[in-house]
């Protein structure tokens, strides 16, 4: 009964989201005050429509009602329920539910939190939410139904994915839409925008606190994947270039730019035209994403391989958001003349260069991803693009951006000098020599990579304090007293700067060592002492697990016993590997477990990853730096933008 009520739930959220889509759209363009208005509930009704029929869903995997086939294929009695919850979103149909369900959550808040937009903009920006609400909507109940009942309901399901049964896997998803589907606010705001044909300063206000959000969920929702691949796949990688993971990189890249592009927009009203196209662009690529994942047209690990005809939906929906979108823009060009000029040097030169680099970045990660679908249609080659491609063609632009950041944040607006812009940043770049230093005194293969991404890495950090420096007027007691935009600015550069540091050490001084290891016996890896005492057979809640117990010693003395397991899920008959680590602040030990050899011993893998934790470290300081400058009045979508408000209501759409 509670299934029915949350199909039910659904079909009403889909009538309403066809409500909010019209009826709003046609108030705004009659000046219908009552018609505007419908936005708002509609968007609320939909909302708790939507959370109705996800908790009912969520209900049947707790309760392991298995006459829903979406719970037999993805749940089993004897797992744990942590694991039954996400469950939910561990496969096509429910996480598309998830999916609808932050995008009308997004809605909602927009009509919860948009009071101080003009009307008829707040009901065109929640008209086109609720476009795309409805065309997902849509997608679910007529291909994606997750809550199709069997005839025949069996006693226990095929369980989940035993690679989702993990906490990483638990929240990465959850976080990966959150931002995914968060850009689509900077979506409804430029095809509003381009209706109403104005785009101006109060409007990039509006627009910057939704991408930021975005930015932010999805920066941390990236980074919880990269840990999870980590320490869960038992490579020790934490990127692999795999078209998923690409899928996720590119709308973060242009997200950034976006935020970048904005500011011109709101300081100078200029780059008018570039910023609606970014807006446009990179929630198109979080839809070419969810094609990518659902369409099966490129094998990965990650997809949900659905069959093609669900691609094509998806592909539709992509043609007509994103077509559409572009075609408005063709016809609003001319409504979006830049007003602010400027030279050649200035902070505003330095944003579009930020801009360009970051969108020719993602330019190239989506060549490299599409590629080998593009050569098996029209060639009939089979081809493969893997890390060498993404590293040679991608790194030379975060280089460039990694040396223009700290030296466009000081600079001045409108018109500037390199030279004199560039005085408070010289003791940033005597530290970051000096630190290329270290790095290469240490270094035993005097690595290149090292000393170029310790170097940049450095620069971005100390050119972050050097910032916060220099607009505290180079006194103590200010510091405090600043922005926490300008904090979160800092904090995030600095990020940026740490994973840098993080990437580049860990790639040119990470060291293998595999070997057959006696128990009792212990080997020396890189002056660490590692011991298998013992090795046992363990049954968990719903799998076999062949654990180790292996004692790390550092000169002499006891660091870590850990804890290598080879897990096998009998319901899905598939092996695991749970590797074992030692964090700490400079380096990693990494232990795996694998079979047992015919002449005795156990084959183990051991990594020794330097300041691999610097990488995700990074990360949660860049989402720390969004929130930061997300908690400044100033930023979020009621401040600054009362005082325009009222005369822009009353200014007639162009």
């Amino acid at each position: 009964m509670i299934a029915e009520l949350g199909h039910f739930a659904l079909i009403l959220a889909f009538g309403v989201a066809l409500i909010q889509a019209l009826v709003p759209l046609i108030g705004a363009a009659r000046g219908w005050a009552g018609w505007m208005a419908v936005g708002e509930p509609a968007a609320s009704a939909q909302f708790l429509l939507i959370a109705a029929s996800f908790g009912a869903l969520t209900y049947a995997f707790v309760t392991s009602d298995f006459s829903l086939q979406l719970v037999w294929a993805n749940s089993h009695t004897d797992k744990p329920l942590l694991y039954k919850i996400s469950g939910v979103w561990g496969n096509h149909e429910g996480s598309m539910l998830l999916w609808v369900l932050i995008l009308a959550l997004f809605g909602a808040a927009a009509a919860w939190f948009g009071g101080a937009l003009p009307p008829s903009l707040r009901a065109r920006v929640l008209s086109v939410q609720a476009m795309i609400g409805a065309s997902f909507l849509g997608f679910i109940l007529f291909t994606s139904n997750p809550f199709t009942r069997l005839a025949q309901p069996p006693f226990n399901g095929q369980d989940l994915n035993p690679l989702l049964q993990d906490p990483g896997l638990a929240f990465h998803p959850p976080f990966l839409y959150l931002g995914y589907v968060g850009l689509s606010m900077a979506f409804s705001f430029a095809v509003a925008a381009l209706i109403e044909g104005r785009v101006d300063a109060a409007w990039a206000r509006w627009v910057r606190p939704w991408t930021l959000a975005a930015w932010v969920f999805l920066t941390i929702g990236i980074a919880l994947g990269s840990w999870w691949a980590y320490y869960e796949l038992g490579w020790g990688g934490f990127w692999f270039w795999d078209p998923v993971e690409n899928a996720s990189f590119m709308p973060w890249l242009l997200a950034a730019a976006l935020l970048h592009s904005a500011i011109v927009v709101e300081k100078r009203e200029a780059l008018k035209s570039w910023t609606i196209l970014l807006a446009i662009m990179a929630f198109g690529f979080s839809l070419i994403g969810t094609f990518i994942v659902r369409s099966g047209v490129i094998t990965s690990v990650h997809s949900f391989a659905s069959d093609p005809e669900r691609g094509v939906y998806i592909l539709a929906i992509l043609g007509v958001f994103v077509g559409g979108a572009l075609t408005l823009y063709a016809a609003r060009a001319g409504a979006m003349q830049a007003k602010g000029v400027f030279s050649m040097v200035s902070r505003e030169s330095a944003l579009v260069m930020n801009n360009v680099l970051l969108a020719v970045a993602a330019l190239v990660v989506f060549v490299g991803t599409i590629w080998p679908l593009v050569a098996e249609m029209f060639w009939d080659r089979k081809l493969s693009v893997g890390a060498p491609f993404f590293e040679k063609a991608f790194t030379p632009f975060m280089i460039a951006l990694a040396i223009i950041l700290p030296i466009g944040a000081v600079m001045p607006w409108k018109r500037g000098s390199i030279i004199k812009a560039s005085q408070p940043l010289w003791g940033a770049l005597v530290l970051a020599l000096a630190v290329v230093a270290l790095v290469w005194a240490v270094g035993t293969d005097r690595s290149a990579v090292a000393l170029v991404g310790a170097g940049l890495g450095s620069w971005l950090v100390f050119g972050a304090l050097a910032e916060l420096w220099l607009r505290a007027a180079h006194r103590p007691a200010r510091l405090l007293r600043l922005p926490r935009a300008d904090w979160g600015k800092a904090t995030a550069h600095a990020g940026l700067g740490v994973t840098f540091i993080g990437i580049a050490l860990l790639t040119a001084w990470d060291m293998e060592d595999i070997r057959v290891a006696q128990v009792g016996e212990p080997f020396t890896v890189r002056g660490y002492e590692i011991t298998l005492d013992k090795v046992e057979q363990i049954e968990g809640p719903n799998y076999l697990s062949t654990t180790a117990t292996m004692t790390l010693r550092e000169g002499g003395v006891v660091t870590a016993v850990l804890h290598p397991e080879k897990r096998v899920y009998p319901v899905q008959a598939m092996p695991t590997t749970e590797a074992a680590i030692d964090y700490r602040f400079t380096r990693d030990v990494y232990l795996v477990i694998g079979d047992a050899q015919d002449g005795g011993g156990w084959a183990v893998r051991t990594y020794i990853k330097p300041f691999a934790n610097w990488i995700w470290a990074g990360c949660m300081m860049m989402a720390l730096g969004g929130l930061l400058s997300l908690s400044d009045r100033r930023y979020r979508v009621a401040a600054g933008a009362r005082r325009s408000a009222a005369p822009l209501a009353a200014t007639p759409a162009e």
